[in-house]
């Protein structure tokens, strides 16, 4: 398997996330993700009918968590994720219910990752908080400083007042 390279953006085997503007500040567990090719290119539902190649929507990944592809009983990776790639690039984008989460969650279930074939935007979401890790500080600040500085602000301001 090949190592991750964070400046060069290639996360082999991964799921990444990134925060959204004003949506993470807000909620920090909140953001956008893509699932990458064995060689490290991410693939991720940016938009409507459109599902980006090594172009992360909304900035450099600040989050990973590394899969093992020897968990995989369904298609092989890169097929799965080509698949899901594909289909997603005839969809309309909803932030609610078809988007970037789902994408991931379709090549998890094509490749039936840990045998599993009922992955989800909560699942996909779940995993990558609790077993995420950050790039580096600054993709922890990035991540969550807004947010604290938003936590900081309301609590000076409800203690002055």
């Amino acid at each position: 398997m090949k190592p991750i390279d964070t400046k060069k953006d290639r996360f082999p085997f991964c799921i990444v996330w990134t925060p959204l503007p004003c949506i993470s500040w807000f909620l920090p567990f909140i953001g956008h993700v893509g699932i990458a090719y064995s060689n490290g290119v991410i693939r991720d539902f940016a938009g409507p009918y459109y599902v980006s190649e090594d172009n992360l929507a909304f900035g450099k990944t600040t989050r990973y968590v590394q899969l093992d592809p020897t968990h995989i009983s369904g298609k092989q990776w890169d097929t799965a994720v080509k698949e899901a790639s594909d289909e997603y690039n005839g969809r309309m984008h909803n932030l609610c219910c078809d988007n970037c989460h789902s994408h991931v969650a379709m090549a998890l279930n094509l490749m039936e990752y840990k045998g599993k074939s009922s992955w989800n935007m909560v699942s996909v979401c779940w995993m990558l908080l609790i077993r995420g890790r950050f790039v580096n500080l600054c993709g922890f600040l990035k991540s969550c400083l807004p947010f604290f500085i938003i936590v900081a602000t309301i609590l000076l301001l409800a203690f002055l007042i």
